[in-house]
């Protein structure tokens, strides 16, 4: 795998609410991604990074005063466990509860 390739592989934003303390830096430097509740603690409108988004990304995790906001990268399927277009599930006998 290329590093272009590592980098343009999914990233997910992960909160740590154990050790977070409500300093808000998260959503003033991502708000496309997070937001405050009422308290002051974030809310993620969505954990998956978008590419663009990144660098933002990056910078918010690193601003992060108590090291409560953490960026991974999404775990990618087996090749035996991504869908197949034109496949369906294999179908099970229903019983319906009488003797056969």
């Amino acid at each position: 795998m290329t590093r272009a390739q590592a980098e343009a592989q999914a990233h997910v934003l992960a909160v740590d609410f154990a050790a977070c303390d409500g300093h808000g830096l998260c959503a003033e430097l991502l708000p496309e991604l997070v937001g405050l509740d009422e308290w002051g603690y974030p809310v993620l409108h969505s954990a998956t990074v978008p590419a663009e988004l990144l660098p933002h990304a990056q910078r918010a995790v690193a601003a992060c005063p108590v090291m409560a906001l953490r960026l991974n990268r999404a775990p990618t399927p087996a090749p035996d466990q991504l869908p197949t277009c034109g496949t369906a599930a294999p179908r099970r006998a229903v019983s319906h509860g009488q003797p056969g």
